[in-house]
């Protein structure tokens, strides 16, 4: 359901009057005194909402299948899944494509974008995009998912509302051209759909069937509802937990925290004040900082020559930023 995040484009804000707005609120990037605005009314997709309710009575009822009458090796391979994609996330679409905190070779580029798409958080480019703004307008109108109009908004609202108009506006102004200019991600891109398909239902759905003697239907549930409605809600807490309840060691003037929580169920992402003081930090904490599965795996990758040009912030650089806050 997170590939029904493009529910806004420029063309509907041009029809609905939503540009012109956005143009009459802030003319350029340098000049705007970009906040929010509370008294701002958001159009509900229900389209989306619908989907995402469908997506939530299919995972709770694959939830009960899991524990009543699923076989053990259905929930082994959806678990299997689960933590497989969500490294397409954490080291693919996050510290590989959208802050290039390190460099990978051709064939680990072609497996993350695999694992991104089972991951079904929509294609690489627009992740990215979306990620990319969050960073720069972060807790601002045209943050995507601006944490300040509350938990629920920040956590998975946003992508049942349309866009607001600053969103779209100042999406113009995400430098995209390095994932312009990447045959990987562009040819995910333009066939994502079938991708998606492919590689984020069917193959994890018949590989139990085939191979586990387990039933479709419940395989369905299982491996598709159950699994991909956890996945989002992990990635979605680094949205909404990550920036609300934690600490701020490194900068105490942004919203974004440290979380132990959000870390453990997202394989380090959590560390979230950090990473928005140092987003080209591959390992996206500091070091030393538990909880780092998905550091200790691009650590991994690079002692085999998979991964290389790994970025760190410098240590008198950390220690420095915790002296000043």
């Amino acid at each position: 359901m997170d590939r029904l995040i493009e529910n806004s484009s420029p063309q509907e804000s041009a029809n609905n009057g939503e540009t012109v707005i956005a143009e009459e609120i802030c003319e350029t990037d340098s000049t705007c005194n970009l906040g929010t605005d509370f008294d701002y009314n958001r159009k509900i997709v229900w389209f989306n909402v619908f989907g995402f309710v469908v997506l939530h009575v299919g995972a709770l009822y694959g939830l009960y299948k899991g524990f009543t009458e699923a076989k053990t090796i259905t929930v082994l391979w959806a678990m299997a899944i689960l933590w497989l994609s969500g490294l397409g996330i954490t080291l693919g679409a996050h510290r590989l494509w959208t802050h290039r905190s390190f460099r990978a070779v051709l064939s680990l580029q072609i497996v993350l974008m695999i694992l991104q798409t089972v991951a079904g958080q929509n294609c690489i480019w627009i992740w990215v995009r979306d990620h990319r703004q969050h960073h720069r307008y972060a807790d601002t109108d045209a943050d995507p998912h601006n944490v300040r109009r509350g938990f629920f908004f920040s956590h998975m609202g946003w992508l049942m509302s349309r866009k607001h108009p600053l969103v779209i506006k100042m999406g113009h102004n995400i430098n995209m051209e390095d994932l312009n200019a990447d045959p990987i991600v562009m040819f995910q891109k333009k066939y994502y759909n079938p991708l998606y398909f492919l590689l984020a239902i069917y193959i994890p759905v018949a590989i139990p069937v085939y191979f586990g003697n387990e039933t479709w239907s419940t395989s369905l549930l299982i491996c598709y509802f159950t699994r991909y409605i956890i996945a989002l809600h992990t990635t979605w807490s680094v949205n909404s937990i990550a920036h609300i309840y934690g600490y701020k060691p490194f900068d105490k003037n942004i919203l974004a925290v440290e979380s132990s929580f959000v870390s453990l169920v997202t394989s380090g992402e959590g560390w979230h004040n950090y990473h928005h003081v140092f987003p080209w930090d591959y390992k996206a904490a500091e070091l030393g900082t538990p909880l780092q599965v998905s550091t200790h795996v691009i650590d991994a990758l690079a002692h085999f020559g998979l991964a290389y040009d790994l970025k760190q912030a410098p240590t008198n650089m950390v220690n420095m930023f915790e002296y000043v806050c």
